[in-house]
């Protein structure tokens, strides 16, 4: 066991305090990873303060890891000391379902277990990214090219390969107008994925305050949802509408923002449930679908995909003593566009 300096939330709602945690030691397959910057996702915060339920503590949060290896186990073979790498949002999973073996580890049969706030094979905590040090299995590390620094390239670990994944499964490309809804850490990573990959993109946002900022990042256009006159204009007009929002939506009124056959996919978690008509997906043949981050194979074509065309995160680069200062930004829309941990201050 190596202990190693950490932030952790000792209970639900409790503000992150420095500390120390235990990492096993480095087995035939693992690899030890120096942490070097670790992004806060609002899904740190939900689990932090037991938003979604119940939790482990204390919490170490963090699943946007991007860090050198420091050591490899004898069995090892993808990966060497020096190699740039990320670790995402899950660190093991059965690797025997129909779901591991088709590389879709996320929605494993017998659940993924969690990079943090879950128990691993061993029957202890995980500790996530807001750490100096972790120990993953090599099957769940993924190798971050050159061509990203790594402090731009944690985010993509949790909010890139998220709106990754459902944007090549639903065929984003020329030819198709897709719609990205919020834009915040999720969703300016949407804009930019589906600008590269050719397709057509709105931001659908509450206002027009951050206008200008979508353009640059690859919007051809920008409407905001408080004004009924957009419901009326985009009536009918998209392929593929992606809501990054972790707060309830009206999905009605989204849906009628689609084309007959098109989807909606939610890939915000919000903590409350919503309702809606089911009328509103019956006309026109539409599908109302969710989305959970992405297979370890995939999340690897993520960032090479990113990599090709010059894709990284938009960050805040903060001190580990900000941490909680950044949870509070997060919660009132005040980042742009996602906090980015420098470990080297923990």
């Amino acid at each position: 066991m190596t202990t190693v300096a950490a932030y952790a939330a000792p209970a639900a709602k409790a503000p992150l305090e420095r500390t120390t945690i235990e990492r096993r030691a480095v087995g035939e397959f693992d690899v030890l990873i120096d942490i070097k910057f670790a992004g806060i996702c609002h899904s740190d915060i939900h689990q932090a303060r037991e938003g979604w339920g119940e939790a482990i503590f204390p919490m170490v949060p963090g699943h946007e890891i991007a860090g050198v290896v420091r050591e490899v186990g004898s069995g090892v073979t993808g990966f060497a000391v020096g190699d740039r790498v990320g670790v995402g949002c899950m660190v093991d999973s059965c690797r025997e379902c129909e779901y591991c073996v088709k590389g879709l580890e996320q929605y494993c049969l017998k659940g993924m277990t969690g990079t943090y706030n879950a128990i691993g094979r061993d029957g202890e905590p995980t500790y996530g990214g807001y750490s100096e040090k972790i120990v993953v299995d090599e099957n769940y590390v993924v190798r971050i090219p050159d061509g990203l620094s790594l402090d731009v390239a944690a985010p993509l670990l949790c909010a890139g390969i998220t709106t990754y994944s459902p944007l090549r499964h639903w065929n984003a490309g020329p030819g198709k107008k897709v719609a990205i809804v919020g834009l915040g850490g999720l969703g300016h990573m949407g804009v930019k994925l589906a600008h590269a990959m050719g397709a057509e993109v709105t931001v659908l946002s509450q206002s027009l305050r951050k206008k200008d900022d979508g353009l640059k990042l690859g919007a051809d256009h920008y409407y905001a949802t408080s004004d009924p006159k957009t419901f009326d204009e985009l009536r009918g007009t998209f392929d593929l509408i992606i809501s990054t929002v972790s707060a309830p939506m009206d999905f009605g009124a989204l849906l009628s923002l689609l084309k007959a056959e098109g989807a909606l996919v939610n890939v915000g978690a919000p903590e409350e449930p919503v309702s809606l008509n089911l009328f509103s997906v019956i006309g026109g043949r539409k599908t109302l679908a969710g989305s959970m981050i992405g297979g370890i194979r995939e999340t690897q074509e993520m960032l090479d995909f990113c990599a090709e065309h010059g894709i990284g995160a938009e960050i805040e680069l903060i001190d580990a003593e900000q941490i909680n200062e950044a949870y509070e930004r997060v919660l009132s829309s005040d980042v742009r566009y996602r906090f980015v941990i420098d470990t080297a201050t923990i």
